[in-house]
């Protein structure tokens, strides 16, 4: 489906646009060089900035007066949403509308954490399925599910990647706090035997549980680190010990079964779910079992109250749609060609990286929704780290560099850990001083001409940042500010007119390794394994790869050939 888009008043807007963008974007089409409007004068213009570009949504608080927009061009922003119909395309994805189109599907994430009294598509499956992860999860916390010794199970290990390793991965690890006693949750995700190894070690097989994270139950990734952990639990016991230790998350049920995981143990998903929105499905499995089902529930219930006010708030005042245009703001109109996230939290420290995901292989595409190449730019490149570790690295980039970055800044307002309050008023003092620096820069430094004036001191300021605040970083906090995101993520799609649910590029990759991984095969001599690899090439597939290719593969042969 299209959404229904203005395209007159578009293109009205996008030149009225570049003009405002011409006095406010350094670098933008038409702007005369230091004759930009700066945010120390938008802030002496406007007593009331502050409170105007500030939106609240229960315990998430947005500053964004420190962006370079104005009130007229947050207005022709605002014009601009309307126009692309984004209230038209945020009603049709809660509907379940085929929003999906290259693969005609829907992408009803917003359901797996809409509670089953709200009637949302599929709500009885997804009860459903929450019931039997409850059950599941009861079990292995009570001591009734055991391994195949009789011991109760101390250690989980996600075997997963992608969309079924960042996003439980991240979540875990910001909510370290309300991890239990039992079970430790582990993920492995890098086909790199190392990873597998590493986080083996000094485990007992009698009392580690693996699950199985993968759709199709066929990524090379995953069952390759599957099957080298059975082989690790198979020699400590038997074939038998599979069914105790392995569970799975996957829609192949067949293919699971064949494995050795009994059915009852396989927990499903669906193809109105993708892999980067998946946390909120039976990939959370690990999450329930690390911080217990009444956090996850309450992860839940977060990204539920953010889905309702992305869902009816006005666009004006939807904090994943004024986030949303902002992002746009700077790429179409400021040339910026990536945005640093920063979480002053050592809790969200993998969130970063879980953006990536979500941003990059939702918004990384180049033709519209109805197959027209764009000629625009896309997606902005997503990068950061923890703060305050980030300081003593790229922020003399932000701070000096050439390019023009936005920056994103995330704190809780209140410490993590019990007498950690000092600690914390300085990470927070960090947070709001990095931002003030940007907005700045070093006035005493920039006074051009003065018997003292040193140029490499020069710091001018004018870079823009927002403050995204979260009271205390609690599951339902943190459910609500990845649903911003993700919602973020869809608004943009609206924006660009183009489909943030497929990932042909990373199909292409996948398929194409499975060409490579059989060269390399018949490189070492060695017969490839169906199992190991669906559909592999002929003996001959060496000469369908590039000349570059074959000569890599040649080379590794050589030095893994022994002498």
């Amino acid at each position: 489906m299209t959404f229904n888009r203005d395209r007159v008043a578009l293109d009205a807007l996008d030149a009225r646009l570049t003009q405002i963008a011409s006095r406010l974007l350094p670098g933008a089409t038409g702007a005369a060089e230091g004759n930009s409007v700066t945010l120390q004068a938008l802030f002496a213009d406007d007593s009331e900035r502050t409170e105007r570009l500030s939106l609240s949504m229960g315990e998430l608080h947005l500053d964004y007066s420190k962006s370079l927009i104005d009130s007229e061009g947050l207005a022709a922003l605002t014009k601009l949403a309307e126009a692309s119909g984004m209230q038209g395309a945020v009603n049709a994805l809660f509907r379940g509308a085929k929003i999906n189109q290259s693969e005609g599907r829907a992408a009803l994430h917003t359901s797996l954490r809409s509670p089953e009294s709200a009637n949302a598509p599929h709500s009885a499956l997804v009860s459903e399925t929450l019931a039997s992860l409850r059950e599941f999860v009861d079990r292995v916390h009570s001591g009734a599910w055991t391994g195949y010794s009789g011991q109760t199970i101390d250690t989980v290990v996600n075997l997963g990647i992608g969309g079924s390793d960042l996003g439980p991965a991240m979540v875990v690890d910001a909510l370290a706090d309300f991890a239990l006693n039992r079970p430790r949750v582990r993920f492995v995700s890098n086909v790199d035997p190392a990873h597998l190894a590493r986080t083996l070690k000094g485990l007992d097989p009698a009392t580690t549980l693996f699950i199985v994270a993968s759709k199709t139950f066929g990524t090379l990734e995953t069952l390759a680190n599957a099957r080298a952990a059975r082989d690790w639990l198979v020699a400590a016991s038997d074939e038998a010990a599979v069914a105790r230790h392995f569970v799975a998350v996957s829609a192949n049920i067949q293919a699971a079964s064949d494995f050795g995981i009994e059915a009852s143990n396989i927990f499903p998903l669906w193809d109105w779910v993708g892999g980067r929105f998946s946390l909120w499905s039976a990939i959370g499995l690990p999450i329930a079992l690390g911080v217990g089902f009444a956090a996850f529930e309450e992860l839940l219930g977060g990204a539920y109250a953010m889905d309702r006010h992305f869902e009816t708030a006005p666009l004006g005042e939807n904090l994943p749609v004024v986030s949303a245009l902002l992002a746009f703001w700077y790429r179409q109109y400021g040339a910026s060609p990536s945005t640093a996230v920063v979480p002053y939290s050592q809790d969200l420290s993998l969130f970063p990286a879980y953006l990536q995901q979500l941003y990059m292989e939702s918004l990384g595409k180049s033709m519209s929704r109805e197959g027209a190449a764009l000629p625009f730019k896309t997606s902005e490149i997503i990068w950061g780290s923890a703060g305050t570790n980030g300081q003593h690295s790229y922020f003399q980039q932000l701070h000096q560099g050439t390019e023009f970055t936005p920056v994103e800044f995330i704190a809780c307002a209140t410490a993590s850990v019990d007498g950690g309050d000092e600690r914390h008023r300085q990470l927070l003092a960090n947070c709001l001083s990095q931002s003030m620096a940007l907005m700045n820069g070093d006035e005493t430094s920039a006074d051009v001409g003065a018997d003292n004036w040193e140029p490499q001191k020069t710091i001018a300021g004018n870079r823009p940042s927002t403050t995204l605040l979260l009271k205390q970083l609690t599951p339902h906090n943190l459910g609500a500010l990845i649903a911003l995101y993700e919602h973020k993520v869809f608004a943009l799609s609206v924006l660009w007119n183009i489909n943030a649910f497929d990932q042909w590029g990373v199909e292409l990759g996948k398929r194409l390794s499975k060409e490579v991984y059989a060269a390399l095969s018949e490189s070492a001599g060695s017969l490839i394994n169906q199992e190991n690899i669906e559909a592999a090439a002929s003996v001959e597939s060496a000469s369908t790869l590039d000349a570059s290719t074959r000569a890599l593969v040649q080379k590794i042969s050589s030095w893994n050939t022994p002498r």
